[in-house]
Parts: C-alpha cells; sequence; structure tokens
C-alpha cells in the first residue's frame, strides 16, 4: 500500500510536469475585408504537427480554399499583406492531391453552409507552431473559392476574403 502513496515533493513533481507538457494554443480573430471579426482560428501544437479548429461566418455557400500565408499581418483589405503561402522551401510544389507538393501551408478546404457560416477541424502534419509563430508570424486565410489542391500556385481559389493573424 506504501508504494501507491505518492509524497508532497514527488506529486508537486508530476503537476509541475503535467503544466510544462500542456500543448502550445494560439487563438486569433479571423477578420473580413472591412476589419469585421467574422470567425476566430485556434491553432494548437500537436507532436507531429498542429491541430486546428476554424469556426466562421458570412462566406458565400460551398468550399473554400484555406491555407497557412507567410507573414502575421492582413492589414490590407486583400489580405496580400500576408504574403503567399508558407512555403518551407524556395522551390515549394502546392497541392494536397499533387504527388509533387512540398508547400507546408496547404491545407483542406473549408465548406461553408447556406448561411455563409462554416467550422472545421484539421491536422497538418506539415507545419509545428513554431513554425507559424516566427519572427514574423504567419495568417490563416480563406479564399473565396475552393482549391483543387493539385493547380499551381494556389489551387484555383481566388480571392482572399478571411485572415486571421497567427503570433
Amino acid at each position: 500500500m506504501a508504494n501507491r502513496l505518492l509524497t508532497a515533493t514527488a506529486l508537486a513533481a508530476l503537476i509541475a510536469g503535467a503544466a510544462q507538457a500542456a500543448p502550445q494554443t494560439v487563438t486569433a480573430e479571423l477578420k473580413n475585408s472591412t476589419g469585421q471579426t467574422v470567425g476566430a482560428v485556434t491553432v494548437t501544437e500537436a507532436p507531429k504537427g498542429v491541430l486546428m479548429r476554424v469556426e466562421v461566418k458570412g462566406l458565400t455557400a460551398g468550399w473554400h480554399g484555406m491555407h497557412f500565408h507567410d507573414k502575421g499581418d492582413c492589414s490590407k483589405s486583400d489580405f496580400t499583406s500576408a504574403g503567399p503561402h508558407v512555403h518551407g522551401s524556395a522551390t515549394a510544389v502546392h497541392g494536397l492531391l499533387n504527388p509533387a507538393a512540398t508547400e507546408t501551408g496547404d491545407l483542406p478546404n473549408i465548406h461553408a453552409d447556406a448561411d455563409g457560416s462554416g467550422s472545421t477541424e484539421v491536422f497538418s502534419s506539415l507545419i509545428k507552431l513554431s513554425d507559424l509563430r516566427d519572427a514574423d508570424g504567419s495568417a490563416v486565410i480563406i479564399h473565396a473559392n475552393t482549391d483543387d489542391h493539385t493547380s499551381q500556385p494556389i489551387g484555383g481559389s481566388g480571392a482572399r476574403v478571411a485572415c486571421a493573424v497567427i503570433k
């Protein structure tokens, strides 16, 4: 029975270890082109990538491309201030369905219902939270159209309609 009891010191060490093991999480507001908050993005560090939850409203009904972009800057109304997708290398190729794909910013599409709202939870093994939170941060961009996950450079996903800064 004695070997099942923890000393106060051992218990404190277990609690401290559990607190240190808690995954890092970043939550950011999704904004539309007029600066209105239209949702939220939560990115959580996972042992082999990131887990991301997105909730959004105000989209057109249907599928929308979604990507991690290079800079944590949503200051321009067209969100071009966020730069290109996070590439991971200078020779990155876009597309989750492209056999030559190497782009670390690729994500699955998000679907908006008839009322313009959408939500999803996706896992990406292509990137770490520390990569997204580098010196200039990054952004999650939702595009106007669906991403075909093949064509270059952005899968035909069109204009940027919502942006969230990850810092």
